[in-house]
């Protein structure tokens, strides 16, 4: 009876890594981006049920995902040889939406003022860093990754607040998910505003099973644990 128990629980997706009932993969086309994604997530970033730093990757055709502290370089990173002025880290520091004169998408400067010709900036992107985790977790890794000083450095000033509501409370009002900050971003550089549309509907039907797992009604642990019913 025990094994049988054992044998119905649902493991967790091996691609997304979240719990069956949370899963999205199915609805799942990877988009062929031009701008390629990196993401760099800390290693205690431990939300499995809300976390979006997988789910993000699953849903480009370039995009890597890794999780540490530290790394030498971005080619280190990378396991290749790039030029890191053609990337820009995403990473917002004490910058201040109201400064980026309406852009939801700014390249800042060497002292962080957003710099003039935004276009031309943008058009020699070739790639993009994300720091997935908490606001002090992305602080801890723009420190330790001094190398970053040599991308450029880009900030979002998103129009509305993230979808995850109370859900996933943020400091400021310029916080978004990982794929709601990489669907705007990647839009935006490649003026595709399909990217951002098919990265938030993923991740919409990823709150939609959330919430709806919140509102089942808990199976009692007498029950859960009484093994399979005789009844035909």
């Amino acid at each position: 009876m025990e094994n049988e128990t054992a044998s119905t629980v649902e493991k967790d997706c091996p691609r997304c890594g979240k719990p069956a009932a949370l899963c999205v993969c199915a609805g799942i086309e990877p988009i062929d981006n031009r701008v390629e994604l990196l993401i760099l997530q800390h290693p205690q970033e431990q939300d499995v049920a809300l976390g979006t730093a997988r789910l993000t990757a699953l849903s480009l055709k370039r995009a890597t995902l890794k999780i540490g502290l530290s790394w030498p370089s971005l080619g280190k990173v990378l396991g290749r040889s790039v030029d890191p002025k053609r990337w820009a880290v995403l990473y917002l520091g004490s910058a201040r939406a109201p400064d980026f004169a309406g852009r939801e998408v700014a390249l800042l400067g060497r002292r962080g003022e957003p710099l003039a010709d935004q276009a031309a900036a943008m058009a020699e992107i070739e790639g993009v860093i994300v720091l997935d985790g908490s606001w002090s977790q992305a602080k801890a890794l723009w420190w330790r990754n001094p190398w970053m000083l040599k991308c450029r450095r880009v900030v979002l000033a998103p129009r509305r607040p993230s979808r995850y509501g109370k859900l996933r409370r943020e400091p400021r009002s310029e916080g978004l998910a990982t794929i709601e900050a990489a669907g705007l971003l990647l839009s935006r550089l490649e003026a595709r505003p399909e990217i951002e549309q098919a990265l938030t509907r993923s991740f919409e039907r990823l709150l939609e099973r959330y919430r709806a797992q919140r509102r089942a009604p808990r199976q009692p642990a007498s029950a859960a644990n009484s093994g399979p019913s005789s009844a035909a």
